[in-house]
């Protein structure tokens, strides 16, 4: 059934306009980013076919590389990028929503909250610094690396001069395990213990690290058995 054929009331655009976007399911949004489906097949059922080949879900489909998006008949390069831009204007805005600078950051699950928008559905490590003053407040934030599905590494000198050239008096540590599992391995314990060393001659105070899973944190500031912090 083409979309044609459809009344044009329930033409997945011709709904936005007239009843907004929250009136549309998941499908009729995808389809109104594709705009058009292959030969014979029509957008809305090729939404639903992508759908379907995750599950119905969107972390994960958000996380499909433009290769796997043009495995689907019907999707080439710019409906993969206009897919991938779409879910990354998601990321962002629930980013910059999330980030509060006025508010302390005292927990773990403080920075959690901030930082989930950013990390959630990665395929791959990436390290950031959340950069606090003398009351705990955000004053800066920023990504320090980008590693593989297992790993990443710190730069330390990097994060030391991040921090002073911000002003920063504190820095916290974050960066995410794409298994699910939080818990830190060796590296990333010896790691913590060599930043909080390099941190202490300049002033400054690693409060915290925290590894972020899509559902779930570990905190070396709560758990002491790290004896990191």
């Amino acid at each position: 059934m083409k979309i044609s054929d459809y009344c044009a009331s329930e033409r997945p655009r011709e709904k936005l306009l007239s009843r907004g976007p929250a009136a549309l399911g998941n499908a009729e949004l995808l389809a109104i980013l594709l705009r058009v489906g292959p030969p014979g097949e029509s957008v809305l059922d090729l939404a639903q076919k992508l759908l379907a080949s995750v599950d119905g879900s969107l972390l994960k489909l958000s996380g499909s590389t433009v290769d796997q998006l043009c495995r689907h008949s019907g999707i080439k390069n710019e409906k993969a990028a206009t897919l991938l831009a779409a879910f990354e204007l998601g990321r962002r805005f629930l980013a910059e929503a999330s980030w509060l600078p006025s508010e302390s950051i005292t927990t773990p699950e403080q920075v959690y909250r901030t930082m989930i928008p950013l990390l959630k559905g990665l395929d791959h490590e990436e390290c950031w610094i959340l950069l606090v003053n003398n009351a705990q407040k955000i004053i800066g934030r920023r990504q320090m690396t980008r590693g593989g599905s297992a790993s990443t590494t710190i730069d330390i000198k990097d994060i030391l001069k991040a921090a002073l050239d911000q002003g920063a008096q504190g820095i916290i540590l974050v960066h995410n395990h794409p298994s699910g599992n939080p818990v830190p391995g060796s590296a990333d314990i010896a790691e913590t213990k060599a930043l909080q060393k390099a941190a202490r001659p300049m002033d400054l105070t690693l409060l915290d690290h925290v590894i972020v899973c899509d559902s779930c944190y570990y905190s070396f500031t709560d758990d002491r058995m790290a004896q990191a912090l």
